[in-house]
């Protein structure tokens, strides 16, 4: 080992470092503040998604009837629609309706798997963005053990 590949080392895992510690802003730079930071689920919808969806057969969202626990609710959001670009889950009473988001890659089975929090008995809704045009499907899920502070 010579002086110049030790300093070709350091330059090169200085670089990674500095690269990584950008990688968060990148990664926040979509993320919709006053969407996840709405307190009403109109709200929400309209900052992150622009406006308001139509209900769709082609969304299916598998939810359970009742959730024993609130701070666990498993649902499962899935489409049959071509050109998914998001699909993004809504809790009605949650203090803040907007639960998450997610960018659905071009090619990629609109298929997501996620589990929520829930204070309180509401309706779950999924919104999928495909195409440019919103569609949905809700659910009325009961909790039994409050998650978000009940």
């Amino acid at each position: 080992m010579n002086r110049r590949s030790v300093v070709k080392a350091i330059a090169a895992g200085g670089a990674l470092i500095g690269a990584s510690v950008l990688m968060p802003r990148i990664a926040l730079a979509a993320w919709s503040e006053k969407a996840f930071k709405a307190d009403d689920q109109a709200t929400a919808m309209n900052e992150l998604l622009g406006g308001t969806p139509e209900e769709s057969a082609e969304v299916t969202m598998k939810a359970p009837d009742i959730a024993e626990n609130g701070a666990v609710v498993p649902v499962t959001v899935r489409s049959t629609m071509a050109n998914v670009e998001s699909m993004s889950i809504f809790v009605e009473n949650n203090p803040t309706p907007l639960v998450v988001e997610f960018m659905i890659p071009a090619g990629t089975a609109a298929d997501v798997s996620t589990r929520l929090r829930m204070g309180k008995t509401s309706k779950v809704t999924a919104v999928v963005k495909a195409d440019g045009k919103l569609y949905s499907a809700s659910k009325e899920v009961k909790v039994t053990i409050g998650g978000c502070g009940g």
